[in-house]
């Protein structure tokens, strides 16, 4: 794919979507932090519905310390892996108060220090919480950067480092939601809604379902 119309891609993106959000519900950085280990492998939904009622209770590291490892889990006990999640959150509580004052670090080697978290919810954090323009490569992200011919990559780490080098600069910043959202309704992993997509006669995705031009 030529440096053109990846530009033209993005451009789209952005008239459609300006200012893209993610759909975790959080109203801290450290409510981010959570939210995005507890996300592993667990719908945006089913964690929204855990935290909502969870930060009521506990929405800080000290408060979070203090429900412990057991009563974290009776908020989270819907959410897939909960038991380990609760084990890295409270763990990751302790190193946030013990090292950074109680603050989410503002730098990926101390992120991903952190228990559960790794280079995909550091990127995620620094993108969002921070305003970095990085790109958190997951399944949809991966999906669309291999299907589209956007930037071809045989794993995540290849496909966030050829993002980076082909997004142009002006879209950096929201480049990661707005190709999540894309793969989440738009590209999806089965019987992707070609017809409907704003991008479709730009795509390299020889597999085009649904109308002329497929």
């Amino acid at each position: 794919m030529n440096p053109a119309k990846r530009k033209t891609i993005f451009g789209r993106f952005r008239a459609a979507n300006p200012e893209p959000r993610g759909e975790l519900e959080y109203a801290s950085a450290f409510e981010l932090l959570v939210a995005v280990i507890l996300s592993a492998q667990a719908t945006d939904k089913s964690v929204n519905l855990a935290t909502r009622k969870l930060y009521q209770k506990a929405n800080t590291p000290r408060a979070l310390q203090k429900l412990g490892v057991s009563g974290l889990e009776q908020y989270i006990k819907s959410i897939g892996l909960y038991r380990t999640k609760a084990k890295n959150i409270i763990a990751t509580c302790g190193i946030l108060l013990e090292k950074h004052g109680g603050e989410v670090p503002r730098d990926r080697e101390a992120l991903e220090a952190l228990p559960g978290v790794g280079r995909k919810t550091a990127n995620v954090v620094l993108n969002i919480a921070f305003g970095e323009p990085t790109i958190a490569v997951d399944t949809h992200i991966f999906r669309i950067a291999n299907r589209t011919g956007l930037a071809p990559g045989k794993d995540p780490l290849a496909v966030e480092r050829k993002l980076l080098k082909v997004t142009p600069p002006e879209f950096r910043l929201h480049a990661h939601h707005w190709l999540i959202l894309h793969g989440r309704y738009v590209c999806t992993a089965r019987n992707p809604h070609c017809p409907e997509c704003l991008i479709r006669d730009l795509c390299e995705f020889r597999g085009k379902t649904g109308a002329a031009g497929a």
